[in-house]
């Protein structure tokens, strides 16, 4: 499970969050909404422990999994190495196998920039999902996406997300996509930011 009990979140003097608080359960799948610079990604940082400078608590379990806005992947090294150079824990049996559910079965031995963006975002999902994480976030991983691969990435990601059954929080801009994976819509406004109450 994921726990957040931030009271203050501060650059210098300036604040940017204050009493945000919520759980996510294991299987559970929050989206957070917010428009750009509210301080999403600041409290992703603080979630998964990137930036430990706040005030309050947060628990998260040991196997967490990020797929970011950009796919972030090791351009010179070939899709399965991708996969398995970050996870000592994943035998290639393992990866390949995820390389299937993600349709890029018949890609292991090519390179990243081989591929189309949304195929790439692919491969984001298939190294964060085959470790079986306990917790994921995802921070708008279909942004930039045309609406037809946007729909296939999220078909895909529940499918993952039903099979692992991580605690996910996931952040975006849309409000239909995060309608459709979440199971609970929380939104941040405000200076400093803060939950606005559920709808």
């Amino acid at each position: 499970m994921i726990s957040v009990a931030l009271t203050a979140k501060s650059f210098g003097k300036h604040a940017v969050l204050r009493d945000i608080a919520f759980d996510v359960a294991p299987g559970e799948t929050v989206a957070l909404l917010g428009p750009s610079g509210i301080g999403k990604t600041t409290l992703l940082h603080t979630i998964v422990g990137t930036d430990p400078a706040f005030d309050g608590h947060i628990k998260r379990p040991d196997r967490m999994a990020i797929v970011f806005q950009e796919p972030t992947l090791l351009l010179w090294r070939s899709v399965l190495q991708n996969i398995l150079i970050p996870r000592e824990d994943v035998n290639q049996a393992e990866a390949m196998k995820m390389l299937q559910k993600v349709g890029l079965g018949n890609k292991a031995r090519m390179f990243p920039c081989q591929l189309s963006l949304g195929q790439q975002r692919r491969l984001s999902l298939a190294r964060a999902f085959v470790g079986r994480p306990q917790g994921l976030i995802m921070d708008e991983p279909f942004a930039s996406l045309d609406t037809q691969t946007a729909d296939d990435m999220l078909t895909l990601t529940q499918a993952l997300i039903k099979d692992t059954r991580p605690a996910t929080i996931f952040v975006n801009h849309a409000r239909a996509e995060a309608n459709r994976l979440a199971d609970r819509v929380l939104t941040l406004a405000g200076s400093p930011a803060t939950l606005m109450p559920l709808e």
